[in-house]
């Protein structure tokens, strides 16, 4: 099977928006949503077995709660999640090792050929769109809760062209923060990241200065190196004059980045990641029409829009040979994408709910897949 182009036939407008404009836990309109919900919740009490998954790091404290929400409605469940990474997580469900993958990143095409043949021979793998939440820019500076800078300047720092603190050009964008005179150590993730293709995506689309393609593995100026989201956060904690990049949600009490967009700079949050998210196109190619795979809109300037973002998919397969398995899968994703599922990953890690209208396309989708 080839993939299929592309040409606007996987998500028409009204399914790209994904209208995060409540980036609460509760959305207008949503009674199709609670139904079902409810009707998953009643439908998995019947479940029973272990689901493994692994891929992004950047989903773990979402799928924590995630995990513990559906495991309560359904004991006999076990949900287990590596946080191995995106890439990792696509690994292992291609060799078969999981049933589904978390991935900050879409498969490329090799990946899409792969997974005909780690489902069903004929139909391949698809994204679901489940966690939408902003990349933070993260240092650690004593006394210093904020900083703006550019995306050329960003680039600069983490290629190794910066490599003071009071360099003036992140000085001249900072009037009246005093600024150490001292060195830079950049932080950057070890293991190949969903995280750092979707910050690497981002300078290479809104600076002039990255001059590389994006990639999940680290191609930068060399600095510090960890595996995982929670490595990469500790070394910054840990060191005075660092800077990193990680999931919005794991940014804690470090300082972060505002972003120049336009004329403006724009600090992360929900609503920020969400308005970057609603202006995005469907992805160059997919698997077919239930394949909801977007391509993110970096250069947008926007009021209010924060373009350093990532939306993280679970991959799965359109097509599962057990039909154990694919009641697992459909019956623990059906719960991730409702609207209690999204309340959960909201409070747990302070990710943008996806729509009602996002849920329920999802939703539909899984149904196909438990039918097969």
């Amino acid at each position: 099977m080839k993939i299929a182009a592309r040409t606007g036939a996987v998500l028409t407008a009204t399914a790209l928006t994904f209208a995060l404009a409540a980036c609460s836990a509760s959305n207008e309109g949503s009674t199709d949503t609670e139904s079902s919900a409810t009707e998953t919740t009643d439908t998995a009490m019947e479940l029973s077995g272990s689901l493994n998954g692994a891929g992004a790091s950047s989903q773990e404290s979402a799928m924590e709660a995630w995990r513990a929400g559906f495991q309560s409605a359904n004991p006999d469940v076990t949900v287990n999640y590596d946080p191995v990474g995106s890439g990792g997580g696509r690994t292992q469900f291609l060799d078969g090792a999981t049933s589904f993958a978390g991935s900050d990143a879409q498969m490329d095409e090799e990946e899409y050929d792969l997974s005909i043949a780690r489902c069903d021979g004929e139909s391949g793998a698809i994204h679901l769109p489940m966690y939408i939440s902003p990349i933070a820019v993260i240092f650690n500076l004593d006394g210093i809760d904020s900083l703006n800078m550019d995306a050329d300047t960003i680039a600069d720092i983490f290629n190794g062209t910066i490599t003071n603190w009071s360099d003036d050009a992140i000085a001249s964008q900072n009037e009246g923060v005093e600024l150490p005179d001292s060195a830079i150590t950049i932080v950057h993730r070890a293991d190949e990241s969903g995280t750092t293709e979707n910050f690497t995506e981002y300078l290479a689309a809104a600076s002039t200065t990255w001059g590389q393609e994006a990639s999940g593995d680290w191609m930068g100026a060399a600095g510090e190196s960890g595996q995982g989201t929670s490595a990469l956060v500790q070394i910054v904690q840990d060191n005075a004059g660092t800077i990193g990049y990680a999931d919005a949600s794991r940014a804690g009490d470090l300082g972060t980045v505002a972003l120049k967009v336009g004329e403006e700079y724009v600090p992360f949050s929900a609503e920020a990641a969400a308005a970057v998210v609603d202006a995005s196109p469907a992805a160059d190619y997919t698997s077919g029409e239930n394949d909801l795979a977007i391509h993110l809109d970096r250069t947008t300037t926007a009021a209010g829009a924060y373009p350093l973002v990532l939306v993280s998919y679970h991959i799965v397969c359109q097509q599962y040979d057990d039909a154990t398995e694919a009641a697992l899968v459909t019956g623990f994703l059906k719960y991730v994408a409702s609207e209690e599922g999204q309340a959960q990953s909201a409070s747990a890690a302070g990710s943008s709910p996806i729509s009602a209208d996002l849920s329920a396309k999802i939703t539909a989708i899984l149904d196909e897949i438990a039918a097969a």
